[in-house]
């Protein structure tokens, strides 16, 4: 039987690392991307061979086309293309839409939308070939209602949402499955700018009294892609009770 692949970005910490420690112990050939983090990839990396799973890293700029195309092209090397896509590659920006630059916002576009359309683009042939697929792409809980001093963020997760409900009325025909999962607070390094006083008080806003964690964040994932298959176009909420 044909082991199963699945190409994660930005894999290199929090959710996307947790992703790749989970779809390895389950049996899949994890091609993991990351842009910058190369040695922190190359790490899990190592680990992860040594523990006698399969993987290969393929870092590149998924927000841009020529990067997301030499990766498949390295990919392509080993298999014919991924099973399972997991769109995770973001970066956040917290202040006023006000100081914000031009270049501030085409990186946010670039890094949590631009990203998705790009890999996914590449990663459909295959999948349209198999009669099956699952994409599934990691928003937020602010791409629904949005925050204060993360409007660019916001927009470019909303963005996701849209992009996952729409391809997933076009491919569902095709038996390929799109789901988003809305994070909430996930306690993973692009939160761990915040102070002790901080934390307490989102903390605090958190029906459930903590915050998630990547382990938990990538056991859905995990899920959607095994499981599940008349579930499509959803925006599936993981954030404790807030939203």
């Amino acid at each position: 039987m044909k082991k199963k692949s699945v190409l994660i970005t930005g894999a290199s910490r929090g959710i996307g690392r947790a992703c790749a420690f989970r779809f390895a112990r389950a049996g899949y050939f994890v091609f993991m991307n990351c842009r910058q983090s190369v040695s922190a990839l190359d790490d899990i990396k190592k680990q992860l061979l040594a523990d006698g799973y399969f993987c290969e890293a393929v870092p590149g700029d998924a927000g841009h086309s020529a990067d997301v195309a030499q990766m498949f092209s390295s990919m392509h090397e080993i298999c014919d293309g991924p099973d399972v896509l997991v769109n995770n590659a973001g970066i956040s920006y917290i202040g006023l839409l006000t100081d914000m630059t031009d270049q501030d916002w085409e990186e946010i576009l670039h890094s949590n939308l631009s990203s998705a359309f790009y890999c996914s683009r590449a990663a459909l042939p295959y999948m349209i070939s198999q009669k099956r697929g699952k994409i599934i792409n990691i928003s937020s809980m602010w791409g629904r209602v949005g925050a204060s001093c993360e409007a660019a963020y916001s927009a470019s997760k909303a963005g996701l949402n849209g992009l996952t409900m729409a391809l997933a009325k076009e491919l569902a025909p095709s038996n390929i499955q799109v789901n988003a999962i809305a994070c909430g607070v996930i306690d993973t390094a692009m939160n761990a700018g915040f102070s002790g006083e901080e934390r307490s008080a989102l903390m605090e806003e958190v029906p459930a009294g903590r915050f998630g964690t990547p382990e938990e964040t990538a056991d859905l994932v995990y899920d959607l892609a095994e499981n599940h298959p008349y579930l499509t176009g959803q925006i599936i909420g993981l954030d404790g009770g807030m939203i």
